[in-house]
């Protein structure tokens, strides 16, 4: 059974199987849909897409996440953590952003800025639009594949897991070191959540100008804190990290029902 069969309604963003039970969520509200499937069908269901997406789900590795078909799926087996399966599955959008010139001024200029928002407020989806009509050598780096770009000289690096022997992990901020040695244009960090961030910060302090990433937050002045949370768990002092991100990050553009809005870095922390 293949995900395209549940998401036929162009109007279905996001759906949710819990066990035996699914929701969909239409257009802004959850409604309870029929599958037809039981619980050890959606176990199999989660099994058969984590590894068509190159991700090894089993009792031992109850999580994954992965980029199939078009969709991000999130699944969960029940080892102790959850008394049934769960598949969480999110369509990438086709859409695109209308960028500003103001926005247009941020890529020429090659400044390097975040994209911040809530989740699902399309942070993926302006950074996409807003880089993609570039020529230059992009790489991007993320947890699951989810920018795709049609330039030719662009390179997509995804974070692998370990394997079932504890082996061969490579992580986002493994990634990030590699992609400095690759002659980048621009460096692009689909989601920026852990330790990376103090790595990208001394990066973009060295040069890479013209680089990007995504950033959860629920508004511009949430972000420093965003930050100095981040710059903590890469072993960073609040004092430091704000030092660094002033002069490593010239904008952050902010995404809230569907406008954005623009502050430089420095006026934040300000």
């Amino acid at each position: 059974m293949r995900i395209q069969e549940f998401m036929v309604d162009e109007n279905l963003t996001d759906l949710v199987i819990n066990g035996s039970r699914a929701f969909a969520l239409i257009e802004g509200g959850w409604r309870p849909i029929h599958l037809g499937l039981e619980s050890a069908e959606v176990a199999r269901l989660a099994v058969e897409l984590c590894d068509e997406g190159g991700r090894h789900l089993d009792l031992a590795n109850p999580f994954a996440d992965v980029s199939v078909e078009g969709f991000r799926v999130h699944a969960v087996l029940p080892a102790g953590v959850s008394q049934q399966p769960l598949i969480s599955i999110r369509k990438h959008t086709s859409r695109t952003f209308a960028v500003t010139p103001e926005l247009q001024e941020i890529v020429s200029t090659h400044k390097n800025f975040l994209v911040s928002g809530a989740t699902g407020a399309g942070k993926t989806t302006l950074l996409r639009s807003m880089l993609a009509g570039s020529q230059e050598r992009v790489i991007t780096i993320e947890d699951v594949a989810e920018l795709a770009f049609e330039q030719p000289n662009f390179v997509s690096l995804i974070a692998r897991q370990a394997n079932i022997e504890g082996r061969g992990e490579l992580g986002v901020e493994r990634l990030f070191r590699e992609a400095l040695r690759m002659r980048p244009d621009r460096i692009v960090l689909g989601e920026v959540r852990g330790a990376e961030f103090g790595l990208m910060l001394q990066a973009l302090n060295t040069g890479h100008a013209g680089s990007a990433a995504t950033l959860h937050a629920n508004s511009l002045e949430a972000v420093p804190q965003r930050l100095i949370g981040l710059g903590l768990l890469a072993g960073l002092n609040p004092e430091t990290t704000a030092t660094l991100a002033k002069t490593a990050l010239d904008v952050v553009i902010h995404l809230e029902g569907g406008v954005s809005s623009i502050a430089t870095v420095g006026e934040l922390f300000d």
